[in-house]
């Protein structure tokens, strides 16, 4: 078995394949190899996922995790005042609201933006949303109230994914700190309206029509890639934002079809495709390998599925054989699941699944055996957090590997020291909540976004509505937070319709619970395609 001490001297070297295999080869191209001598191949389909020339400009521009921080620093020495902790950042926010509104109002006044005289708003990257379409008693400014900005949001608070329902108490945390410190509108609570839909898409069709119909919300937030998938429709042509979903699946990169729905974190068909170019890098010694895939069967599990099934087709050099075993999202354990991928001898695993079934799975690897026999075993991104999914699997999840996204977990010592993750964590204290529960600065992470653009759509002409909050949205890019330097966090409409593209590969160490980045973060800011997604076909169309 290879030991991760030569993952680790391999690691600096695994960024360069990625250039050739990202979004999969023929089989029949040589690697790409240092210097100007790159071989070139036909770009596959990018909707909603990558080519291989842009998988190679984003690299040019990438920087180690090393690197970006000691860029970061220089910057801040040439400051002539230079602030620290939370005083920094919150004026680098400012700083970065008052250029894009100025930027925004600019091209508003000029009549490039806006709704213009046929009723459409137009934005950034040939973004548009037809306003013609909308209910006959739609409001740009419905759920707004004087006092409160109404946001709907559905998620999990009971069955097997409940630890997730954790984010939206994150996120109302930070929600009431802005609200009694910098408001968004001065006056106005962010007045954040929860519902429990157990992950039951059913359950969320029925609380999306409560939410719109009765409560007058101003904007909506879902989770669950199942879950949005059964409402986002009705959500566009109810002319509702619905910003930052809590799910990775491609379809929310689709600001033609579906203008009022944007996503939040790496995409899941990316993620996968990073775990064939990590296996392609780290692993040539030994391909092609039989890949084992854990997967929910569902949209969010199938979605994986797909990416990485597309992965392997592409790339018979390195995945002899993809075994996928789909499992109920709602069962109690996996454990049939992994015993049936264990008898099968893969060389490689890669948990696909989400909530309780991803320690379960980690444990069942071991149980079985398979942490001796396989080369390398992956946890999904949506189980990074700590206290919610590695401590649970104790020391079985000792040297696990995740394609990240980016995201800082608050729980993680090594991030301890953080200015932003020490103000969550105070906060989250200060509400009578554990700091250790990461999925509460899960839930920072996106309250975060969602308080810049809310501003930035109060600051334009008109002030806060619909329509500005949509344009200030898909235009935004900014540091954020809680993510790794060297990860972009950017939209730009049409021609950029993912908030982050870039990932770190970062391994577990269960003896101080915490997460270790190993070698370059990726930065693909801008690769993926758009993705009209196709239910019936369950792929980009």
């Amino acid at each position: 078995m290879i030991r991760s001490r030569i993952w680790r001297l391999f690691a600096l070297l695994a960024v360069f394949s990625l250039v050739a295999v990202a979004c999969g080869d023929s089989g029949d191209v040589d690697d790409v190899v240092a210097g100007d001598d790159a071989v070139t191949t036909a770009p596959p389909d990018t909707a909603g996922g990558l080519s291989e020339d842009d998988v190679k400009d984003a690299f040019d521009s990438t920087t180690t995790t090393e690197e970006a921080t000691e860029t970061t620093e220089a910057a801040a020495e040439e400051d002539a005042v230079v602030l620290e902790g939370m005083d920094a950042l919150e004026a680098e926010w400012a700083e970065n609201r008052a250029a894009i509104v100025a930027d925004l109002t600019a091209k508003i006044e000029s009549g490039e933006y806006g709704i213009d005289a046929n009723n459409v708003l137009r934005g950034p990257g040939g973004y548009s949303a037809d306003l013609n379409n909308c209910p006959d008693d739609w409001s740009d400014t419905n759920g707004l109230t004087g006092d409160e900005i109404r946001i709907g949001h559905t998620t999990a608070k009971s069955g097997t994914l409940a630890a997730y329902g954790n984010i939206s108490v994150g996120s109302q945390v930070y929600f009431d700190y802005v609200s009694d410190n910098d408001p968004v509108i001065p006056g106005a609570r962010v007045n954040y309206i929860i519902r429990d839909d157990a992950y039951v898409a059913a359950q969320t069709i029925q609380f999306i029509d409560e939410l719109v119909e009765s409560e007058n919300v101003f904007a909506l937030t879902t989770l669950g890639s199942p879950n949005t998938l059964a409402v986002y429709t009705t959500i566009n042509n109810e002319c509702i934002p619905h910003p930052f979903v809590l799910s990775g699946h491609p379809a929310w990169g689709d600001p033609e079809f579906h203008p009022w729905t944007t996503g939040y974190q790496l995409s899941y068909f990316t993620e996968a495709v990073l775990w064939g170019g990590w296996i392609k890098a780290n692993l040539a010694d030994e391909l092609p390998l039989k890949v084992a895939g854990l997967v929910a069967d569902n949209d969010f599990g199938l979605a994986y599925e797909a990416g990485f099934q597309t992965f392997a087709e592409n790339n018979p050099d390195v995945v002899s054989e993809f075994v996928a075993i789909r499992h109920d999202p709602a069962a109690p354990t996996v454990s049939n699941e992994v015993t049936t991928l264990a008898a099968g001898d893969p060389d490689v695993f890669i948990s696909m699944t989400a909530g309780n079934a991803c320690p379960q799975a980690i444990q069942d690897v071991e149980r079985v055996g398979l942490l001796e026999t396989t080369l390398v075993q992956f946890t999904p991104s949506v189980c990074k957090g700590i206290e919610a999914f590695l401590k649970p699997a104790g020391d079985a999840a000792h040297n696990w590997w995740v394609v990240g996204g980016g995201t800082i977990d608050t729980s993680d010592p090594s991030h301890a020291d953080d200015p932003f993750v020490e103000f969550a964590n105070e906060l989250i204290t200060e509400a009578g909540l554990d700091p250790a529960i990461s999925l509460y600065g899960i839930g920072f992470s996106y309250a975060w976004p969602y308080v810049e653009v809310l501003k930035i759509g109060a600051a334009l002409p008109g002030g806060l509505s619909r329509t500005n909050l949509m344009l200030a949205t898909w235009s935004f890019s900014g540091k954020h937070p809680l993510l790794l330097d060297g990860i972009t966090f950017a939209m730009n409409g049409l021609a950029d319709p993912y908030f982050i593209e870039g990932s770190d590969f970062s391994q577990y160490d269960s003896s101080d619970a915490s997460w270790s980045v190993v070698g370059a973060i990726v930065d693909l800011d801008g690769a993926s395609g758009a993705c009209a997604w196709n239910i019936d076909e369950g792929g980009c169309g």
